[in-house]
Order: structure tokens, then sequence, then C-alpha cells
């Protein structure tokens, strides 16, 4: 049966046919505009001339009326008499309405050229002690951020940014995930950080601190080091200001610190984020434990002048400081002493480096009274299990986190790898290696954003779960997307066979940490974040440089969450002094706990810093204590096979032996 086909409306079919010829051409455009302009005028130029009691009573003399009062609207002219005279006249008007509207827009673009030329903002930056970034990537939102959070109350500070963009988008950017900045003005320049001529904007010279971020596409790291030469024509080596920069790939460190000069610092993203995640997947909670310790908004690193501790022990010092933790010497002319002996002895002008909510000066008050040693526990050796661990993805830090592991895993441990087949990851990983290794890698091909991928797997046996993102280059806009699709997945897991999985996803975008499906031992690592924070942190106090240096080097010391049974008997109520004392025996410091609450969401969340060594309570074997390790790679007690002990080392030197067990450095 032949269907009948319905009648198109008039509107719809006029509608079609206008919009038909409206596509065709500009002539077209003028025509249908000429034609709605002189449908509209000469009706009421008509009707004005025929309402009108002087007008002409004869039908030429209204018509010629008409053609006037439509002319002078249009702008055309208003000659009568003769056609020809008539035709002149409105060419004439055609002639002059097209030459001033070429004048006003020619006028009008020029105007507009200069004013997007003075918003882009080439006017050089007349200012002093002001903070200068180059450069534009994810980390200057936690970064400027901090430094925002760091300026003292009521002192008004300049931060600069230059970048290859347009400064009303950076302002707006930045404006919109900070909000308002009171006391601090935000200054865009655009032009490219690598010209001399463009850094002269931001006028380096007078700044307090240069900072250089990694751009986010392939060639970012050789443009870090291409804009450290470029300061170095601008900026004097002996008295200029300090340079801080970040490069992506080691493979470009020694030439961004030769680049950088003595007064330069330089951090390594990549394998700053491999350890902070191997850290967060061994013990949940250690992102944001950095977090907290590195950003200005509670307990932070400082440096501080006790003049009153020259001749006393390190221990006694750390027992005479109600709320303030003790963690190392900064002497003169020499690197910092991260948790030395307790017998060490403090000589004048030594000064402290302590973890505080506060610089302020702390008087010194002897808590030595407070310490029981009845409580505290006797030492004993806890081996842990191998560990099996799960890596979602391949990205730029899956080998780092590969080789970190191959190196300070327990004897066998496995490591389990499910990524597509074109992400790249080597069959034969690594190549060339030769010497035995603590860690056996699988690799199952597979997409670990698919569910059906996901559900394939024994997810009960494994320790840990460790979800990373695509990178920025290879994909700029979506990169979180599939680590979401992984997490919700996980998620769902969890909640049907009511057991927790610790995982811990690598983001890109900060905006994705609170949509990130997290369970109770769930957490977000940002890329790049910790080295932005680290910036800001010496930025803020340069003489940290030094300390985050030692504390964070491959040999130096490294934050841990050790069970609180390690240091005070289970059941009995002992003060925080005590936990104080009994690091100290373990050549440890003590600068915080975690209590265990069953009923809490995020129980990993809570941690203390810095209490009061007065502070009372009931510890149990669930409770942690979070302390900085000494870093000479001597046994530990590990968390159930989690990768958080002392020692982390980059490499082997003469005679040095691999660690048996894993080690808690997160930094290079």
């Amino acid at each position: 049966m032949v269907r009948r086909q319905e009648r198109t409306s008039l509107h719809h079919r006029t509608r079609y046919l206008f919009d038909r010829t409206l596509a065709r051409s500009t002539g077209t455009l003028l025509g249908w505009l000429a034609l709605c302009c002189l449908s509209i005028v000469v009706p009421v130029s008509a009707l004005l001339v025929w309402t009108d009691p002087d007008a002409p009573h004869s039908l030429s003399g209204r018509l010629t009326q008409v053609w006037r009062t439509s002319a002078e609207t249009l702008r055309l002219g208003a000659a009568t008499g003769a056609p020809l005279r008539m035709l002149l006249s409105v060419l004439l008007g055609l002639i002059a309405l097209l030459c001033v509207s070429t004048v006003v827009g020619v006028v009008t673009t020029s105007l507009g050229d200069r004013l997007t030329e003075l918003r882009r903002g080439r006017s050089r930056i007349l200012e002093h002690d002001h903070t200068v970034v180059l450069g534009w990537s994810d980390q200057i939102f936690p970064l400027v951020a901090e430094l925002i959070a760091a300026r003292p109350a009521g002192v008004r500070h300049v931060i600069t940014i230059l970048a290859d963009r347009d400064p009303a988008a950076m302002e707006t950017a930045l404006t919109t995930t900070l909000g308002v900045t009171a006391g601090v003005r935000l200054e865009c320049r655009t032009g490219p950080p690598t010209d001399p001529d463009a850094l002269a904007l931001v006028t380096p010279g007078t700044a307090r601190t240069v900072t250089v971020l990694p751009a986010e596409d392939t060639d970012g790291d050789l443009t870090v080091v291409r804009t450290l030469l470029a300061l170095r024509t601008l900026l004097h080596a002996d008295n200029g200001p300090r340079v801080l920069a970040a490069v992506r790939d080691g493979r470009y460190l020694p030439a961004a610190r030769l680049a950088a000069g003595p007064r330069g610092t330089v951090l390594e993203t990549d394998r700053t984020t491999a350890r902070l995640l191997l850290q967060s997947a061994g013990q949940p909670g250690m992102s944001s434990v950095l977090r907290d310790l590195l950003d200005f908004s509670g307990a932070e690193f400082h440096v501080s002048d006790i003049p009153q501790a020259a001749g006393l022990f390190f221990e006694d010092v750390a027992l005479r400081l109600e709320t303030s933790c003790v963690v190392g010497l900064l002497r003169a002319d020499s690197p910092p002493i991260l948790t030395p002996a307790p017998r060490t002895v403090l000589k004048p002008g030594d000064r402290l480096v302590t973890v505080a909510h506060d610089d302020r000066r702390v008087p010194l008050t002897d808590c030595r009274a407070q310490v029981d040693t009845t409580a505290m526990a006797p030492p004993c050796p806890r081996p842990g299990p191998p560990a099996r661990l799960l890596l979602l993805g391949w990205n730029r830090r899956a080998p780092l986190i590969v080789d970190i592991l191959r190196r300070t895993a327990r004897p066998g441990s496995v490591l389990d790898v499910v990524a597509a087949a074109d992400t790249g990851f080597p069959q034969d990983w690594p190549p060339g290696r030769e010497e035995p290794s603590l860690l056996r890698v699988e690799h199952r091909a597979g997409d670990p954003a698919a569910p059906e991928t996901l559900t394939g797997l024994d997810l009960c046996a494994y320790d840990s779960v460790i979800a990373l993102g695509a990178d920025a280059e290879t994909c700029p806009e979506r990169a979180d997307d599939r680590t979401l699709l992984s997490m919700l997945t996980l998620r769902s897991w969890e909640e049907r066979t009511h057991r927790v999985l610790p995982v811990v996803a690598e983001m890109r975008d900060h905006r994705s940490r609170r949509i990130t499906p997290l369970g109770r031992a769930s957490d977000v690592v940002l890329r790049g974040e910790l080295t932005a924070l680290l910036m800001a942190q010496i930025v803020h106090n340069p003489e940290l440089a030094a300390v985050f240096e030692e504390i964070f080097a491959a040999r130096g010391g490294a934050l841990a969450l050790r069970p609180a049974d390690h240091y005070v008997l289970p059941g009995r109520e002992a003060s925080f002094a005590t936990v104080v004392a009994a690091a100290l025996r373990h050549d440890e410091c003590a600068i915080g706990y975690r209590p265990h609450d069953p009923h809490a969401l995020r129980p990993h969340d809570n941690v203390r810093l810095c209490p009061g060594k007065s502070q009372r309570r009931v510890w149990s074997a669930e409770d942690e204590v979070l302390v900085l390790t000494a870093g000479r790679g001597k046994p530990d007690s590990p968390d159930l096979g989690r990768f958080a002990l002392p020692g982390m080392r980059t490499e082997h030197g003469e005679g040095d032996s691999p660690p048996s067990v894993p080690e808690a450095d997160v930094f290079p």
C-alpha cells in the first residue's frame, strides 16, 4: 500500500526556501536585507504621507512625497524630478553609504586590534620582590593557590605569569579556579618564555623567585631548559632571584640543573608522581599526609632559631617543644642532618628543622616527665610477606614504577600489568637488565576501562591497585575519563563483595578528584601536584630547598606510617611524648599519628599532625604513627607487604647490595 505523504505546512516551506536563499551568497543576503527594509520603510512612509493633512492632493505628488520620505530614511538622497536625476541620487547615496561603512569598519577594526593588543599585556612589569611564574600547565593552579595562602596577612603581593597564551584567558582560568585573590594581584603577560625579550616583560631581575613549569607537550622539558638558558641572559649569577624549575623526564634533569645555575633548584615531576603512587598504594592516605605537610593550611616544615638549645642533646630538644616536632638540624655550610642520632649535641648557631602549625618561636618546656618508659614496646623485627600489586594502564610513569619495585620489593612480589597492546608496554621489560630482580612482572593485554577486563581478574588476590591515566600529549582533553571508568568498576566491585581494596588513581585535572568514586581505602594522586606544593614551599622559604632535597633524596629519609604497637604497648595510656621518645630509639622522628576509627567513612584521611607532647590517649594496635625515617637502609617493619620502608635507592654504588625490604622514599 502506498503511504500517503503528509502535507508540509506553508510556514515550514517558506522557512526552508528562505534558508536555502540565505545560504547561496553574500549578494543574496544583501538582497534579502534590502527587500526587508523596503517592505517596512515604503508602507510606513506611504502611511505617513496619506495621513498628513499638508501632503499634496495629487497621486503623483503623494508618490513623490513617499519616495522622498523613504529616501531620507535610508539615507539615499531625496532628489526629485527626472528619473535619471533620481537614479543618480540613489547611486550617490549608495556610494556615500559604502564609503561611510568602510570608514566605520576600518576604525572599528583598528580600535578592536588595539584593544586586543592592550589586553595581551605587552607592558613591562614595574614591580620588586614579586613572584614570576613562567609557562602554563596543570601545576599552576595548586602553585598559585599556595603562593596566595602563604602571603602574610596585611601584605600585598604581585604574582606575574608569562606564557604563550591569551592573558585574559589565563586570568579567567585562575580566578575561576582559585576564587577571589584578596591582597594578591595577578599580572598575566603573553609571550614565549624562551624569548629573552618576552622575559623582560616580567622583570625577573627584580623578582623574589622565578618558577619555570613544564608544558604539557612532548617537548615540554626542552622548553624548560631553553627557558632557563634565556633567564641566564637577564639574571646576575651572584645576586639574582631564586630559580625553581620542574622537568618530567629525568634524562633532562642534569641539563636543566646546569642551565639553572647555582641558585637554581630543579625537580623531577614524573619520578615524584611514581613514588607517591607507590607510597599511596602501600599506605592508604599517604598522599593526603604529604599534601597536609606541604600546603599552608596546616602543619608544615619550618627552620627555627632556638639559641637556648645549644649544648643540649637532640633527644632532649625533641622532648622540650610542646607543639613542634623536631626532625633535623641545619648547620652552616653543610647539608641538613635529618633524624640525627639522639645523643647528637647541638652547637651554637645550629638551627632546627621542625614541623609545626606556624613559624612562631616556641619556648623550651621540659616534657620529659610525660615519658612513660614502661609503656614503650620492645623492639621486635616483623618481616612482611611478598606483595601482589595490580597496575592498570601504561604511561610515562609506569616504567619508573616498575623499576622502583624491581629494586625495592620483597622477594617473591608480583606485579600484574593490565594494559592495551598498543600502549607501548615492552614485552622484555626491562630490556638489557641482567641482575636478578626481586619482582616478577606479568602483562595481560586488555582495556583497563572495560568492566569485563576487571571482573575477569581475581581482585581479592591483590594487596593494592594503581590506576594510571593517559599522558596529556596523547589525550589532552579527556585524559582522566578512562581512569574514572576503571575507578567506577572497582568501586562497584567493593560494594558488591563488601571488601575493601586499596586503590590509588592518577589524575591530571584537579576537578576529577571531586567526582572520582572512592572507596574506604582509595585515594587520588594529581599528576604534578606534589611538585607544585614543593615549589610553593621553597618560594616562601628558600632555606627549605636544602631540607627537602635531603628529605626526598635517593638515600635520604622518608615519611612512613608505622603501626603504633611498634612504639607503645597496645591498650596502654601514654602521652605523645612517650611515642616521640620511643621513635627516637628507632632513629626516627614522630610527627603525628592516625587514630583507628572503624566507623569513619574515610578512615585513612584522619591524620593528626604535631599533637601536644602532653596529650594522652589509649593506643591500640590499629593506630598508626607518622614518622620521618633515618633513610640508612636498615631493616624495618612493613605494613603487611606494603612498600613504605626507608632507604629507597635510585642506584647501587660499588659494594652495595640490593635492599631486601621495600623503601619509603618518594622523591628523586
